[in-house]
């Protein structure tokens, strides 16, 4: 597999060294010699000095016969033009890293679509769900989106009380846009059936879209309990990421941040959550927050050492947990020693997900859950594949779940009589007992 890797910044030199380790050829390109001469001693890749966007630099790095470009500078619009550039050269697949939160909101205009890029990375966002995984809340989280975010999978934990437990799934009345994916618990993890039910203490995952998904939590988290209190030291792009997931849980938020602009931005986004004007290095601000008596206590700000110093604080004002962004690996053997239980680090978080990018075949992405039992995947549908020969009911498909199929840029759930068209982009749960027999449905003859 050929991939070229437009930035050899943090991102990108972890990027290439992971696809490495993994026997993938790597070309990367940056505007500096220096630091391509560095990655020249550090790993076995070929590198390209010129620019993202420079059309002659790209088919020098074999763009035209690419995989797939990961376009991962430091500059969104470098980003989403190279990666378009890319994609029109004859780039298999094009990604491209973002961080203004604009470029993936696509409520009044898809960037996606119109550069023609398969996908939009943000770091902030990626490292966000991390620590979201991390906190375990009672309650839903996003784990992840496709289909440019039309389709997200979430997990919940269903409570001792949810009013779903013992229901069969054919008798819950889901929205027809929503489809239990996998019950796991109690040493079973299954792709449920229409008798099948929840039972209290089950992780359940369900796919769909967003706004049919939140209609659906009530019926099986616990609204009875007591909320998790969460305090997250500093309200950056990670932060406001962090507080937006946990807002959909049982959590009481808190954001610590230093600059009132900052604050009021904020707190206009997220009504339901507590902002508070703190410096998270003041002793006094953290007592004042009542950081102590806090269950979870995130350090989110930009800077690796202020995350450290406040999150030490918040361990020794009584706070149970402590999460920490740490972005240097030259902290890593230090963090348990001082009482961190869980570091988090973007640019592995970042790579993690690239990784899933990185498939042969027509699997586009794919997305472990329930710890590896399963994968959601993204599969572009080719012609003359086995699964465009009979409707999903005649299909059989081996303890697979079909939850969401797009055809012509309209998102739909199907039905049982439903056929799969050439050019169809489709979001699978699949087992990985029956990952072989998945892909031979879907592979051209």
């Amino acid at each position: 597999m050929n991939v070229v890797v437009l930035g050899a910044g943090t991102v990108g030199r972890t990027v290439a060294e992971l696809l490495c380790n993994s026997g993938v050829n790597v070309c990367v390109v940056d505007e500096q010699a220096s630091v391509l001469r560095r990655v020249e001693e550090q790993l076995d890749v070929q590198t390209v000095c010129g620019a993202a966007f420079d059309v002659a630099k790209l088919f020098q790095a074999g763009i035209q016969v690419a995989d797939l470009c990961l376009a991962v500078t430091s500059r969104d619009e470098v980003n989403l033009v190279s990666a378009s550039i890319a994609r029109e050269m004859g780039a298999s697949r094009s990604v491209a890293r973002v961080f203004n939160p604009i470029f993936r909101d696509n409520s009044t205009f898809d960037y996606q679509r119109h550069f023609n890029v398969d996908r939009l990375i943000s770091l902030e966002h990626l490292t966000a769900l991390e620590l979201a995984r991390h906190i375990r809340s009672s309650s839903v989280l996003a784990v992840e989106n496709f289909i440019r975010g039309g389709v997200e999978v979430h997990g919940i934990l269903v409570g001792p009380k949810a009013r779903a437990i013992g229901i069969p799934l054919n008798q819950l009345k889901l929205p027809i846009t929503v489809r239990m994916g996998l019950i796991s618990g109690k040493g079973r993890s299954i792709i449920p059936g229409a008798d099948d039910a929840v039972q209290g203490g089950d992780h359940v995952t369900l796919i769909g879209t967003q706004g049919e998904l939140d209609k659906v939590v009530g019926q099986f988290a616990d609204r009875t309990g007591e909320r998790q209190r969460v305090v997250i030291a500093g309200g950056g792009e990670i932060g406001l990421n962090l507080a937006r997931l946990l807002g959909r849980t049982r959590c009481r938020v808190t954001v610590l941040e230093s600059d009132v602009a900052r604050c009021d931005f904020i707190a206009e986004r997220l009504p339901n959550c507590s902002v508070l004007h703190a410096d998270v290095k003041s002793k006094a601000d953290l007592e004042e927050a009542r950081v102590g008596k806090s269950d979870v206590f995130v350090a989110c700000t930009g800077r690796d050492e202020e995350n450290i110093v406040c999150g030490v604080e918040a361990k020794e004002l009584g706070c149970r947990r402590l999460l920490t962004i740490v972005r240097s690996p030259d902290y890593a053997n230090v963090l348990e020693r001082i009482g961190i239980d869980v570091a988090v680090s973007p640019r592995e978080a970042m790579a993690r997900q690239i990784v899933g990018l990185v498939a042969k075949g027509p699997v586009l992405e794919r997305s472990p859950i329930a710890g590896g039992f399963a994968e959601v995947w993204e599969v572009e549908v080719r012609k003359n594949a086995p699964a465009t020969k009979s409707t999903l009911r005649e299909l059989q498909l081996p303890n697979c779940l079909v939850a969401a199929i797009e055809r012509k840029h309209y998102v739909s759930v199907p039905h049982a009589d439903d056929q799969l068209q050439a050019g169809d982009t489709v979001v699978l749960m699949v087992p990985r007992t029956s990952e072989q027999e998945v892909l031979r449905l879907f592979s051209a003859d």
